[in-house]
């Protein structure tokens, strides 16, 4: 028998093999030939597909649902209304203790969003389903939306989701998010300049090759199998057992290739439907977004506003810095909650700011849920934070990269959130960026380290 410490020696030799050299992905092989097996490649005798019947408006109370003649329509197997789902609000981060439970599986008394899902329709075939849900008519009056966070903040602004009962986000610190380091009003008082600007992004939408769907196979006694594209296996599969009341070991999830996601797809949008009609049904169900669905309802990155104070001394250090950040959540909170509190802790950069203030928002709307997408909370705010530093630099005359070199993180900085800075090499980082780009950087910056004095 091989003793450990052979085992992980070796290991750290292969490591070593493959540094500087290119590695072919594991998966590639099975892409470029086709044999690749994505959710959508089976196919079951009998199976239905569902088609939803979504929204038209932003904003409106539903005053009633007529489902009689999609119910006729021919090759209809079943239509599902919010009364036919057990635990019908939900929200995906109730399971780390982030509520209260703020969207309706299918909408029951308002919609908030246009495009959100009100009636289930299940057909022997997708031009059946597609017909029947034309057939659905539901009585709509139609209510005064926001569409910015501004105009969600407003005085006297429609109120979005009656869950909240705000138009923002309350953690258990409030209204906001908050991080406090130091005097930030005695920093901005000793600067010699200050500079306040006002960012801006939109929502992004993620367009994955592959859109969002699943197939559910009934297996007997009262289990299903769901092959999904989901990016987060357990969520899913956790959020579904809550709200079809169902026992977790009653359900098994596959996984495997996502076509595509970037966050996009950890959002519990198809799967808890899917098992209910195939439940309902006694048969298997596709549930898959058309091309035009995953662009209008699929979750997007979050438009955001960040605005930043920054005071700083002439010689380029920043003494100050004033962060107040705002997520659009659209109408429900899905993980937008947990991004603001993440741009709460990212705000202040890679930079040691002696005094800090920052707080953040979570702010909902009438447009489409935003969610996660590749780092959301953090990438616009580095975005932001990194044109804020070059007008900083330019504000004071000074290279941006040298700007950075001073102000960069150290190995033993107290960070703004109290947690001292260990193994940056944020210096190194720079001093290999600026050689390998060839931007001309002062000998002293070329000579500090991350583990010295500034």
């Amino acid at each position: 028998m091989r003793l450990a410490k052979d085992y992980f020696a070796d290991q750290r030799q292969d490591d070593l093999k493959q540094l500087g050299q290119g590695l072919q992905r594991s998966d590639v092989p099975g892409h470029v030939t086709g044999k690749t097996a994505y959710f959508a490649d089976r196919s079951y005798p009998g199976m239905l597909h569902l088609k939803m019947v979504r929204s038209p408006h932003h904003h409106a109370r539903i005053r009633s649902i007529d489902t009689s003649e999609a119910e006729k329509h021919p090759g209809v197997a079943k239509v599902l209304t919010h009364k036919d789902v057990p635990h019908n609000v939900y929200t995906i981060l109730i399971l780390i203790q982030i509520g209260p439970e703020d969207e309706q599986v299918l909408a029951a008394d308002k919609v908030r969003w246009k495009g959100e899902a009100v009636v289930a329709v299940l057909a022997d075939s997708e031009r059946a389903a597609n017909e029947a849900a034309a057939k659905v008519r539901i009585d709509y009056e139609v209510l005064p939306a926001v569409f910015d966070i501004d105009e969600a903040l407003a005085p006297g602004a429609p109120l979005v989701n009656e869950y909240h009962g705000n138009n923002y986000y309350t953690y258990d610190s409030g209204s906001h998010r908050k991080v406090r380091f130091g005097d930030v009003e005695k920093g901005f008082a000793e600067a010699d300049h200050i500079l306040e600007q006002t960012y801006w992004s939109s929502p992004i939408e993620h367009a994955p090759t592959e859109t969002t769907g699943c197939i559910v196979v009934p297996e007997g006694n009262d289990r299903f199998t769901c092959y999904t594209n989901t990016q987060a296996m357990f969520f899913t599969l956790d959020n579904t057992s809550i709200i079809l009341q169902m026992p977790g070991h009653k359900l098994h999830f596959v996984g495997g290739t996502v076509g595509g996601g970037f966050g996009g797809k950890v959002d519990v949008t198809v799967e808890p439907i899917a098992i209910l009609a195939s439940k309902m049904t006694g048969k298997p169900v596709s549930f898959v977004y058309s091309r035009e669905e995953e662009m209008q309802v699929s979750s997007a990155r979050a438009a955001e506003k960040i605005v930043i104070k920054d005071g700083i001394s002439k010689d380029g250090r920043i003494l100050a810095r004033k962060v107040t950040g705002y997520t659009d959540a659209g109408a429900y909170s899905r993980h937008s909650p947990y991004g603001a509190q993440k741009g709460a802790a990212h705000y202040p950069g890679p930079y040691t700011v002696p005094n800090v203030w920052i707080d953040t928002y979570c702010v909902y709307t009438n447009r489409t849920p935003s969610s996660a997408m590749r780092g959301f909370g953090v990438t616009i705010a580095d975005f932001a934070l990194e044109v804020q530093m070059d007008k900083l630099a330019r504000l004071i005359g000074m290279d941006p990269l040298e700007f950075r070199f001073l102000n960069a993180y150290r190995d033993g900085d107290m960070k703004a959130h109290r947690q001292p800075t260990e193994g940056a090499a944020l210096i190194e980082c720079m001093q290999e960026a600026s050689r390998a780009a060839n931007w001309p950087v002062a000998e002293k910056y070329l000579q500090m380290s991350s583990y010295g004095e500034k």
